[in-house]
């Protein structure tokens, strides 16, 4: 066993001033965080206890959209009744994601930082440069019917595995962030990183920075929308490909339309031109 120290946050101050020193992870539901600490793929020296902070609310915008709560969990968020009518296919994501258990525990900011399910990653006996960087990429020649087919490098193929975070690549969302040098907005699309040679870093945080909230605009494609995910089995299963599409019609005519993409990719991927290509085309049932 890897000894570790634990300390509880009182405010979200304290948690970034906790967060400072090397070695240090937030902690709330834990339902990644854990388990990787078990199989010995993560050993921080230090774990911020945040799961007491109130950032766990779900709460109208003034701009019209809705604000999701970093520490809200995936169960609350998916069946919340503002985000099933004006946001179903974030709502379709989550419960197509865990088991029921999972997303009871599970928080929307705990989602977009889960790490990648590449076996090699949890496997310590393989390399794996995202886990241990320069030792080399097992995926790469080996078992890799899972991996990246887009947005990948020679020193990783892992994707990521979230179902929440497709959806909100396609809603267009916002994350909000606190830290060492106060709030900041990153939109959706350049919050996580794509591998390159730092396969390491998943997103563009800063040491010390934690997530608060998910900000949804106001336009969530409510009347035709939907999330599909293929999987090797009907549940608790990741993605081997899935799609958030979102249509705004007039009539039979698409005028608006967008996708993003799971499970082919190092992050999330939002494709612009795929949606482009159906702008002022009938829709019809080919």
């Amino acid at each position: 066993m890897r000894s570790f120290t634990y300390a509880r946050a009182d405010s979200a101050a304290d948690a970034v001033g906790r967060a400072g020193a090397s070695g240090t992870a937030f902690v709330a539901g834990g339902t990644n965080l854990l388990d990787l600490m078990k199989a010995d793929v993560l050993r921080p020296e230090r774990l911020i206890d945040i799961s007491r902070l109130p950032l766990d609310r779900i709460e109208d915008t003034a701009e019209g959209g809705l604000r999701l709560g970093a520490l809200a969990r995936n169960a609350d968020t998916a069946y919340d009744e503002r985000v099933q009518t004006r946001y179903p296919m974030l709502s379709k994501a989550i419960l197509a994601g865990a088991s029921a258990q999972l997303r009871n525990m599970a928080t929307n900011g705990g989602n977009l930082l889960q790490r990648t399910r590449c076996y090699y990653f949890y496997d310590t006996a393989t390399p794996c440069n995202k886990r241990e960087p320069g030792s080399g990429c097992g995926a790469i020649g080996g078992v890799n019917r899972i991996h990246a087919i887009l947005g990948a490098s020679d020193q990783c193929i892992a994707v990521h595995p979230s179902d929440l975070c497709v959806a909100l690549a396609a809603l267009d969302a916002v994350v909000q962030v606190t830290g060492p040098e106060g709030k900041r907005s990153i939109p959706f699309a350049d919050f996580h990183r794509l591998p390159g040679d730092r396969p390491e870093i998943d997103t563009v945080l800063r040491p010390g920075d934690l997530v608060t909230a998910i900000d949804l605009p106001a336009r969530g494609f409510a009347e035709h929308s939907t999330y599909l995910k293929v999987r090797d089995r009907a549940s608790y299963a990741f993605a081997l490909v899935s799609v958030a599409a979102g249509l705004e019609m007039d009539g039979g005519t698409v005028r608006d339309a967008r996708l993003a993409l799971g499970g082919v990719a190092h992050k999330p991927r939002r494709d612009p031109e795929a949606g482009a290509a159906l702008h002022v085309k009938s829709a019809t049932a080919r």
